[in-house]
């Protein structure tokens, strides 16, 4: 690996853009500051301490004293892989601060780890021992390849962070994606995981190692989806992609998480490939899902039985499942997407998905999670039990573990390698995709240095301010993105003259000076949002919105009013923001009470229009339940 590499999740050695990393970029302020630092100081910590009290991590130690696995073993089949999620966050995070507590515990784990791995580099604690099923006995269920995925993604992002360091997780990580190679390549067996993630990592460790065997053992998995290797489940083949070959397929379907790990590794391969037939399907499949198949929260998955994307228009607000994980692999999917494109598309969703599904799953402490992430809470909540794990959908309020705890992990190692997902580069210049306080550097091949430093309070505030903090003489381009949702009043302002740009990316191209800067003003007053009419879930209600940012109304903010479906909101009175708080002006209403909930007399139908209520308060959505049972709804009944 070359030393100059930035410490990121993705570096594709083609593309239209090239990810900066975390010694590039710091965001030194504002909400997604405070984020970082609630997951550094609180929720690694919590992590640990139940992957500990679960018996985890201790699974490794059984392995390697020989212990009574069949009898000990503590946790679901794909429990190692929470392991390698946590020990992926820590790497991200001593990248980024230095800790060297984390530095100290990390070690430790990846020791206890190391330990278990089998001489011809298998690692696994479910399989292959005595008491146990054989070693690769249950493809559709088992997540053994899934697990090893994460492995080697914990090794790629202690490579990147610290290159050269003798922890020993890198050949931990090499030795078992070889036994993967070897026992899946093409003289092995003919199979694929019920679950993907194993493309990406290998891809990755691919790029790492400069080994192109990983990168051609990716593209065999991806080949080998959609022929029924896997056998059919009640839920249909469907469920795993399955079904049909990645290259035909139009829209993401199945298990969300599942289908956007697969087809984050699939543009993973096509762009290291130049597959320009792959690339167009997985575009074809994101635009699709994100058209018909997707939240206004950004989140993804609509079925409860499978965790599952439902029909086209099949959104609705109090089924939502809306993963966490899914809205991780969202991300996920979207930035590879524009690093081979360059379309500020994909960004405008990993923004919309970040702030309203990502961020909603840790508590403000960041000490328990959502794992589903419901848009409408009809009954007050129950806090869960502290001493307990949940299971991963039935927990009403965020819970501090969950029996399937995928989603803490993958929060944390999101939120730690956040700074990787702000910024990139080309041979033009500079682009900005989000919007943080803190400086970004950038030295070119030539020796040349691109400086900038960003001054914002965004989202609160809509004013992002770019400082020059470097000389050349050369020219280069300064390029922003203007969100979709900025369709009316966005200006950029240079040399003092502001000027009205477009939903897209704006460019700057000059010889830039010290001290120069350009604004970006983004449009914040809070707006109305309306549902496509083929949503029927929702037809008839509005959400609102400031920025990137879905509000919420939570029953707390309205005295008297338990529970939210009493409120019906006044869209003749757009939203307002007052004293900090966006709210909307509506009637408290009371159904009528009959023996029977239908009516031929669409007065008796109508609800009782009561008090009106002028100055409604509504809750960022990301903050809601953080001050116990509520009820809420994010479409509001309008009328």
């Amino acid at each position: 690996m070359k030393a100059t590499a930035p410490a990121a999740p993705v570096l594709p050695i083609r593309g239209r853009l090239r990810p900066l990393g975390l010694g590039d970029v710091r965001i030194t302020g504002g909400y997604w500051a405070e984020r970082q630092s609630v997951n550094a100081v609180a929720s690694l910590a919590h992590i640990e301490h139940w992957l500990e009290r679960e018996g985890w991590i201790r699974n490794f130690d059984l392995v390697a004293t020989g212990g009574d696995l069949a009898a000990e073993r503590r946790g679901r089949e794909f429990s190692d892989s929470e392991i390698y999620k946590f020990l992926e966050a820590l790497a991200w995070e001593i990248g980024r601060s230095d800790d060297e507590a984390l530095e100290s515990r990390f070690r430790a784990i990846v020791a206890r780890v190391a330990a278990a791995q089998a001489s011809d580099g298998y690692l696994n604690t479910k399989f292959g021992r005595p008491g146990q099923a054989p070693r690769w006995s249950d493809l559709e269920w088992g997540h053994e390849i899934y697990c090893i995925g994460h492995l080697l993604q914990a090794g790629v992002a202690r490579a990147r962070t610290r290159p050269g360091a003798d922890d020993g997780l890198l050949e931990v990580a090499r030795r078992a994606a070889d036994n993967i190679c070897d026992t899946f390549g093409p003289e092995g067996i003919d199979g694929i995981c019920g679950h993907p993630v194993i493309e990406t990592a290998l891809v990755e460790l691919g790029r790492v190692t400069e080994d192109d065997r990983y990168l051609a053992q990716a593209a065999l998995f991806v080949d080998r989806r959609g022929h029924g290797r896997l056998s059919d489940v009640e839920y249909g083949r469907e469920y795993f992609q399955d079904e049909m070959p990645v290259r035909q397929a139009t829209v993401l379907r199945g298990h969300a998480v599942r289908a956007n790990y697969l087809a984050a590794g699939a543009v993973d391969v096509a762009v290291e490939l130049k597959d320009a037939s792959l690339l167009d399907a997985i575009r074809n499949q994101w635009t699709n899902a994100v058209r018909r198949r997707t939240y206004v929260t950004g989140g993804q998955g609509s079925r409860h039985q499978d965790e599952a994307f439902g029909p086209d228009w099949v959104l609705p607000p109090d089924r939502a499942y809306s993963e966490t994980c899914a809205g991780i692999g969202s991300v996920m999917l979207a930035w590879r997407l524009l690093l081979a494109d360059g379309d500020p598309r994909y960004a405008d969703l990993i923004e919309r998905t970040l702030f309203n599904v990502v961020s909603t799953s840790p508590a403000a402490d960041g000490r328990s999670f959502f794992y589903a992430n419901t848009l409408h809470r009809r009954e007050l909540g129950a806090v869960p039990d502290a001493d307990r794990p949940s299971l991963r959908a039935a927990a009403s309020l965020r819970a501090p573990w969950f029996e399937v705890s995928c989603c803490p992990t993958n929060v944390a190692r999101t939120l730690a390698s956040l700074t990787a997902y702000v910024a990139t580069v080309d041979d033009e210049g500079l682009q900005l995709h989000q919007y943080v306080p803190g400086p970004v550097e950038h030295s070119r091949a030539d020796g040349r240095r691109l400086c900038v430093t960003v001054e914002t309070d965004y989202p609160r505030d809509g004013e992002i301010r770019v400082r020059v903090d470097s000389d050349d003489e050369t020219p280069w381009a300064l390029s922003l993105r203007v969100p979709g949702w900025a369709a009316e009043g966005a200006t950029l302002t240079v040399d003092g003259q502001p000027r009205p740009v477009a939903p897209g990316v704006v460019t700057e191209r000059r010889t830039w000076r010290r001290g120069d800067e350009v604004v970006l003003s983004l449009p914040l007053a809070p707006r109305f949002t309306y549902p496509d009419p083929r949503i029927d879930a929702v037809r008839g209600c509005v959400a609102v919105e400031r920025g990137p940012v879905v509000f919420a109304l939570e029953s707390v903010d309205v005295p008297g009013v338990e529970n939210v479906e009493a409120l019906r909101v006044d869209t003749s009175q757009p939203p307002r923001l007052v004293d900090g708080r966006v709210t909307v002006r509506g009637w408290h209403v009371h159904p009528h009470e009959n023996d029977w909930p239908y009516r031929t007399d669409l007065s008796e139908a109508t609800p009782v229009r009561g008090e009106q209520l002028a100055e409604v308060p509504l809750v960022e959505y990301h903050a809601w339940a953080n001050r116990g049972p509520s009820t809420m709804r994010v479409w509001l009944a309008a009328q």
